[in-house]
């Protein structure tokens, strides 16, 4: 079960998850798209189709480690304790 953390960069907070990612096990490739990532957009799009949708699967246990450390080497920081601890605990940060 994922859980969500709130991420933070210059007062702007964004909401990621950490763990198995249900929304991009039903909704596949429109998820990145959802999220404003157009490079993992057309990733899982093109994965999709050469894996004939196999890749869906496999995308659903990664991707929302990939978003959220994305999020943290563009600046984001957590936004609070609960946060921090998931991620020192899931070895996202030291």
């Amino acid at each position: 079960m994922a859980k969500v953390i709130q991420l933070e960069k210059n007062g702007a907070l964004k909401k990621s998850c950490v763990g198995f990612s249900w929304t991009t096990f039903f909704f596949g490739f429109f998820v990145p798209l959802f999220r404003g990532d157009a490079m993992w957009f057309i990733v899982m799009l093109i994965l999709n189709i050469c894996t004939l949708c196999v890749a869906q699967l496999i995308l659903s246990f990664l991707y929302n480690s990939i978003y959220t450390k994305n999020l943290l080497r563009d600046g984001y920081k957590p936004a609070d304790s609960y946060s921090e601890n998931i991620l020192r605990r899931r070895g996202y940060i030291l």
